[in-house]
């Protein structure tokens, strides 16, 4: 076998091959796994393509290993998975994860991506895969163990960083219309490049796409996300017109307006770079996502000003209004990931506006309240939002960003902001002052808030209740 395996995938590999003999069924290693060896990938799963029956090999295999693995099998599709331990210092999980199915042939009707499925052979089974680097195999069997059966030329075309499909694309794109979102995927996480025919096929059936579910569309656009130069991607699905479709309020940041000889950036592309700073400092998917959302309300607060040119008022507020909803519209989930993401498009030019004056400490306790436990990812995201060309503006943008940080974290040691809770909750200024929840609850609760993080009481319990006392005279309580 021409690739290198650690001792966790030889002995799984040898023991599938051991039960497809015993069985008298041929087997292949087949798709990513072959992909990935040969790149020198990390890997964590393998797919088992027989020429016979997935679920009765997947059995046989379990019951070489101790303890026996379940085997998870869906009898009308013929496929079974099994998750077997990993010891091998190499797994980081410490588990493997092995995929069987019978080789099959498929047909699509047009107006679906759920095929009509029938037994097949080795070359069925490679015909149906997405792309030549996915559609290699290496044999599993006793007379020909490890030879790399490549009919698609996939291993030509990894040493090349091409992404081809093995079919004329147009058919493989049509049949399973995600496929065009997983040519993306693969070029921004591989960093390839797409053949010149099958990216034009990408943008010529793009509204195919409308017939795939918004969960899968959104699993593809998070592994988007998640690769090292996410740009890469987004600029693809942009060019190929995908992202119109599946995510028109960022294609909307895209261009620049002139008027009177005063243009503004283009704001997609300035999301992009966000989006790739971002990632070049934190694999947190959610904060790549804010990195994303940052601007999304600019198209929608864009003014031309005269005298002051374009602006963009209030944008992070509207931005801010419009994170649930897209979250809602991408079955993205509807909990603290997607406060974490409202939260800093909300909060992203706060640094930015105290970086450019005098910060107080009352600034700071602010910034430092409002974040709460999120502001380090805030400072990423907003050192991240400098995109300048001018190297000595960036410098100096990041020099006032050091200055923030620096400040937040004497503020910090002295007064203990983060996640800070005022020392009398409204519970007890409605049993201190016999009221029931109203108007006024909220006035008392507010002014101790801000009294405490303006610096003009100290935070104890003592000069908490002194405020209160006052402040309660002053708008007609006790």
């Amino acid at each position: 076998m021409d690739i290198q395996l650690d001792d966790t995938e030889r002995t799984i590999i040898n023991k599938v091959a051991a039960a497809a003999q015993q069985l008298n069924q041929e087997s292949y290693l087949v798709g990513g796994f072959v992909r990935d060896k040969l790149l020198g990938r990390a890997t964590k799963d393998a797919d088992i393509v027989t020429i016979g029956d997935g679920i009765e090999l997947a059995h046989a295999v379990a019951a070489l290993f101790q303890p026996r693995p379940e085997v998870n099998y869906f009898k009308n599709f013929g496929t079974a998975h099994i998750r077997v331990a990993a010891p091998s210092p190499e797994k980081k999980d410490n588990f493997f994860d092995i995929e069987f199915v019978g080789a099959r042939k498929e047909s699509y009707r047009h107006n679906s991506r759920k095929p009509e499925v029938s037994p097949g052979t080795l070359e069925d089974d490679q015909n149906r895969r997405d792309f030549t680097i996915n559609a290699m195999a290496i044999s599993l069997n006793k007379h020909d163990f490890g030879k790399l059966v490549d009919p698609f030329y996939g291993q030509q075309h990894l040493e090349e960083k091409k992404i081809i499909t093995p079919l004329e694309p147009d058919q493989t794109f049509s049949d399973d219309p995600l496929r065009m979102m997983r040519a993306i995927r693969f070029a921004s996480q591989l960093n390839f490049v797409i053949e010149e025919n099958t990216l034009a096929s990408i943008a010529k059936n793009k509204d195919r796409i409308r017939i795939i579910s918004q969960e899968r569309i959104t699993d593809e656009l998070n592994k988007i996300i998640l690769s090292d130069k996410p740009s890469i991607g987004f600029d693809l699905l942009y060019k190929t017109g995908l992202l119109k479709i599946i995510f028109p309020k960022m294609t909307d940041l895209s261009g620049a307006e002139f008027k009177e000889g005063i243009g503004h950036k283009d704001n997609f592309y300035h999301t992009l770079q966000v989006l790739d700073n971002v990632a070049s400092t934190s694999n947190d998917l959610w904060l790549r996502w804010a990195a994303i959302l940052h601007d999304i309300a600019k198209p929608a607060t864009k003014r031309f000003e005269e005298g002051a040119g374009w602006t963009f008022h209030g944008h992070e507020v509207v931005g801010g209004r419009m994170v649930p909803k897209i979250f809602a519209q991408m079955k993205l989930p509807q909990n603290e990931k997607m406060r974490f993401v409202k939260k800093l498009v909300e909060l992203h030019l706060r640094p930015i506006c105290l970086s450019k004056e005098d910060i107080t400490d009352s600034a700071i306790r602010r910034l430092l309240f409002d974040a709460g436990e999120d502001f380090d990812a805030l400072m990423l995201l907003c050192e991240a939002d400098i995109t300048s060309k001018n190297k000595k503006k960036v410098q100096r943008f990041l020099e006032n960003f050091k200055l923030v940080r620096e400040r937040s974290k004497e503020v910090e040691e002295k007064d203990h902001i983060r996640n800070w809770q005022p020392p009398v909750d409204g519970l007890e200024i409605m049993r201190l002052f016999n009221l029931q929840p109203s108007k006024p609850v909220g006035i008392l609760k507010d002014s101790l808030k801000d009294a405490i993080l303006d610096g003009a009481i100290l935070n104890t319990r003592e000069a908490a209740l002194e405020f209160l006392t006052v402040k309660a005279k002053e708008i007609g309580i006790g």
